[in-house]
């Protein structure tokens, strides 16, 4: 039975490209002239221990051509640990040519932190301006201000990994910006001269810690807000306001219990003399039934009754109006 000769040729051309794909003879060849020391063998295990072969040696000829030398097995380490190799080869170079002090160690940690390597040599060598938000502060004569700053700030490669973010790099400065604004005696001082703001904060080294160094801190705007020291002087007279009437409608009501309770005295007394005025007439009828008293003396008490009710009279003027 003869084979047909498409099946043939089918079967070499499979073969061929399985034998290319497991030699990888033109990617070595193109180490070779870069002057790339890989041999083919190696190209072949990377196959086996699931390393693309040229994204390493791409990596080893960009990294050779730019004038940095690293070894196979760490670009392949860095791989297998799921870094982004030709991004750390970049920022390597990138490093290199703005003379910042960066090795393959270094740039590795930071790529598997999960931060952009690349990005962080870029922030290195073009700083980047942070805007904070409004910040509040109140001066010592109580005047409200509300500041804006704009932060200018570069990659500290020695901190990025482990290093603060921007938040709290802001926070430090809003932080620097109200203690400075509290110790001003004026607001005034502060609008005058806002640069004075900048000096207290950056004397502070808010960036300790932090992944980034503070070049420069700029009042971008400061606006006039509230009269705290008036509203809190305010809050606290009516408090006083509200207190002393408190303590007055105390004694009024304490005043109106005690005239109530002497009303209620008065009224007591007045009910015993009128009870004390009931038994006169019965001990006088008791006193003819004994004899201690004769009519003659019953008269001459009445009239000295009469007597006194008319002196009374005249002295208030009662006698005169009734004429």
């Amino acid at each position: 039975m003869d084979i047909p000769f498409a099946f043939i040729a089918g079967i070499i051309i499979v073969i061929v490209l399985f034998t290319l794909w497991i030699l990888p003879i033109p990617l070595w060849l193109s180490a070779k002239f870069a002057n790339v020391h890989i041999s083919l063998l190696q190209l072949v295990f990377m196959r086996f221990r699931r390393v693309p072969p040229s994204v390493i040696v791409n990596a080893m000829v960009t990294s050779q051509k730019a004038g940095i030398i690293i070894e196979r097995d760490l670009l392949e380490a860095h791989f297998l640990a799921g870094g982004n190799v030709p991004r750390v080869i970049r920022a390597l170079i990138s490093a290199d040519k703005a003379n910042i002090d960066l090795d393959f160690k270094a740039a590795t940690a930071i790529d598997l932190a999960g931060r952009d390597v690349f990005e962080a040599v870029q922030l290195s060598v073009n700083p980047k301006v942070i805007e904070s938000p409004p910040v509040t502060a109140v001066a010592k004569d109580g005047i409200q201000l509300i500041t804006k700053a704009r932060v200018t700030v570069r990659a500290n490669m020695r901190q990025f990994v482990g290093g603060a973010g921007e938040e709290t790099v802001l926070a430090r400065v809003g932080e620097g910006i109200v203690t400075s604004i509290g110790s001003a005696e004026s607001h005034k001082s502060v609008m005058e001269n806002p640069d004075s703001i900048s000096k207290v904060v950056l004397a502070k080294g808010l960036d300790a810690g932090t992944a980034f160094e503070i070049l420069s801190i700029d009042i971008a705007d400061i606006d006039i807000g509230k009269n705290i020291g008036a509203s809190l002087q305010m809050d606290q007279a009516n408090a006083d306001k509200n207190i002393a009437q408190a303590k007055a409608e105390e004694r009024r009501a304490m005043a109106i219990a005690l005239e109530q309770e002497m009303k209620a005295k008065a009224q007591e007394a007045r009910a015993k003399v009128i009870e004390a005025e009931a038994q006169i007439p019965i001990a006088i009828s008791e006193a003819f039934r004994s004899g201690n008293l004769g009519v003659f003396d019953y008269y001459k008490m009445q009239n000295i009754q009469s007597d006194t009710q008319m002196r009374d009279a005249i002295s208030k003027g009662g006698v005169g109006d009734k004429k």
